[in-house]
């Protein structure tokens, strides 16, 4: 398989808890976008005693469904994949109701400096606000009632995203590192491609394969789509070198013929995501800035 077949069936059910496997259900914010797909995903683990995964953004109407979704049960741990917000807003807030801790690998931060003139385009989606109470590292594993996750680092979409893999079961929660129902934005300075291709390793070598994502619905038979997400990515990769061969002097003029199917009001993203590839090329060596090293840098192949 050299390109990942994309699912987007989906129903959102947006307020409605979805009972997915035993112990395991899942509300879905009512936040839809272009890059959100149908709404961000929380997750609820457990029956008697709960973890939330990813309490999401800041709705007050999404943060209702999810007191109304817990029930006056316990809470032992709030849990989050990364810091866009999207993701990681309630869980302040839910903290505060319930009395959890709050997991995850850290504060929001950059994966590189910004270069001088710089400006990051993603710090709106940035909860900069975001502070756990027990920082993870890779292979950590939490407990609780009848269930226990081990984190896995898995950066590229954004320098502190973690994956966490359900023990002793086929389930993993990806965040937003692999969705079934589009590929993962990768954006410098926030992300990096060398972590994001570095990160698909990692979850090859883990053996859960069944995926419940950030957004979108359950992945099936996930270690043959994440080979195919590698796949594609050294295609565009590819593509990117073919059109620094060409000439092409700028990341629009690029995107405007790699990315020529796609919707126009994704080529921002899609811009971000070619420059990912072009610094990644960059460290590499097989490319070299005759400009500076952003979106308005000119480049030529080695």
């Amino acid at each position: 398989m050299s390109s990942p077949k994309f699912r987007t069936e989906f129903e959102p059910r947006h307020g409605e808890v979805v009972d997915l496997v035993p112990g395991v259900s899942r509300l879905t914010a009512n936040n839809p976008s272009a890059f959100t797909f149908h709404g961000t995903n929380t997750y609820l683990l457990g029956t008697d005693e709960l973890a939330v995964i990813d309490p999401g953004p800041p709705d007050e109407a999404h943060f209702d469904a999810l007191i109304n979704a817990i029930n006056g049960r316990p809470v032992s741990h709030i849990i989050v994949t990364h810091t866009h917000m999207d993701h990681s807003p309630l869980a302040g807030p839910l903290a505060e109701k319930t009395s959890a801790k709050i997991y995850a690998e850290g504060p929001h931060r950059p994966a590189r400096a910004l270069k001088l003139g710089e400006q990051n385009p993603l710090d709106a989606s940035a909860d900069a606000d975001f502070k756990p109470d027990h920082i993870l590292a890779h292979g950590d594993v939490i407990e609780g009632d009848g269930w226990s996750l081990t984190a896995l680092f898995t950066p590229g979409h954004t320098a502190n995203h973690m994956a966490f893999a359900l023990d002793g079961t086929d389930y993993l929660f990806p965040g937003d590192h692999v969705m079934a129902w589009a590929t993962s934005i990768v954006a410098p300075p926030d992300g990096a491609m060398v972590d994001y291709m570095n990160s698909l390793e990692v979850l090859l070598q883990t053996p859960q394969a069944t995926y419940f994502p950030g957004h979108g619905g359950r992945l099936e038979n996930a270690h043959a789509f994440v080979r195919a997400l590698r796949a594609h990515r050294k295609m565009r990769e590819q593509a990117v070198l073919d059109q620094i061969r060409k000439g092409r002097e700028t990341i629009p003029d690029m995107v405007a013929v790699i990315y020529r199917s796609t919707d126009k009001r994704l080529h921002g993203a899609a811009g971000l995501s070619v420059l990912a590839h072009i610094e990644d090329l960059l460290t590499r060596g097989l490319i070299l800035s005759n400009g500076p090293a952003s979106i308005d840098g000119i480049y030529r192949a080695v």
